[in-house]
This record gives C-alpha cells, structure tokens and sequence, in this order.
C-alpha cells in the first residue's frame, strides 16, 4: 500500500477492502483498476466534506486536494456532459476549454439534482472514478502530475487518496494543460 504524505489526521486504508465508504459506482470502477491496492481511502465527517473544511479539520494540504465538477451543455438538441478534475485551488474553465472540448455554445454547471442522478453519487462527493462510460473525464495537466491527491469518494462521508497517473489513466481520461485557472 502507498504510504501518504498528505493524509493529515486521516487514518487510511486500501479503498477496495472498503467498499461501504464508497458510492457503488466508484466500488465497481476501483474494482477494475489495474491496481486497486493504490487508492485510499479514510472515513472523514460527511459534514466536513466540502473541500476548505476537510482540509481544516483533518490537516490535509488543500495544494493536494482535486476537485471533480459535471459541466454539461447542449448541441444540435443533444445534451453533452463532461467531469473536469481541477486542483482545489483552480476553477475549471468552463466557458474555454470545457466548452470547446464539448463542442457545445455554452457550457455551465449541471445543475445538482441532475449530477446525482446520472452518477449515482452524492453532490459535494462527486469523483472521476464510475462516472457514466460516454462522459469525457477531463483531467487538469497540474491533476495528472500530481504524485498524491484526495478527491472525492462518491459519498460525503469518506475520500480517496490517490494518484494524479491514476486518474490520468481511467478510461476517457483527457489531460488537458490549462483546464484549471
């Protein structure tokens, strides 16, 4: 198992002996790694799960921490969707690059009802990993090259540690330099 730097307070443990803290998509999806004994994960406080306060409370680098956005927008009467993975000290850019790889007019955020329906997580717990097969995981350059993250687990009351190379490789990963601002 990998031994995090950035885990703060959290006492980890390999997410796939975990399943229970985990969305039932992100368990399948971890099941399918090539390695899943790489992934962490640590029970937090679901109400300390939003990124500024876990990173308070469990001492964790917020420099560390990703976030996972749904962005969607339209085409020809086709609605398109897109997860972006920005580090938690950028905003994903929306309205340029997002926008442009979803080859739509106008790109914004899914509104919340609609995220956690068609993932099958929680809002505020959202991750790259078991997001629907046809979405686009638009990953930041800066997310790629980082050699330890915490992101979210599909559920408010744990996160995962895991690889920036991890992430860079899940299926329709797109590393994009410049998606964070």
């Amino acid at each position: 198992m990998v031994r995090w730097t950035i885990a703060g307070s959290l006492a980890v443990s390999q997410a796939a002996d975990h399943p229970e803290l985990l969305a039932d998509p992100v368990a399948k999806a971890l099941a399918a790694l090539p390695d899943p004994a790489d992934v962490g994960v640590a029970a937090i406080d679901p109400d300390l799960a939003d990124t500024a306060a876990f990173c308070e409370a469990y001492g964790s680098p917020l420099t560390a921490s990703a976030n996972c956005v749904v962005v969607a927008g339209k085409r020809a009467g086709e609605e398109r969707f897109a997860a972006c993975l920005v580090l938690a000290t950028t905003r994903a850019d929306v309205n340029g690059v997002v926008r442009k790889r979803l080859d739509v007019r106008k790109a914004s955020f899914a509104p919340m009802d609609t995220a956690v329906e068609l993932t099958g997580m929680a809002y505020g717990g959202i991750t790259p990993l078991g997001l629907p097969p046809e979405w686009p995981v638009l990953v930041d350059a800066a997310v790629a090259a980082a050699p330890e993250l915490v992101i979210g687990s599909g559920v408010r009351g744990s996160k995962l540690l895991i690889t920036g190379a991890t992430l860079a490789a899940l299926p329709n990963a797109d590393v994009i330099a410049g998606l964070g601002r």
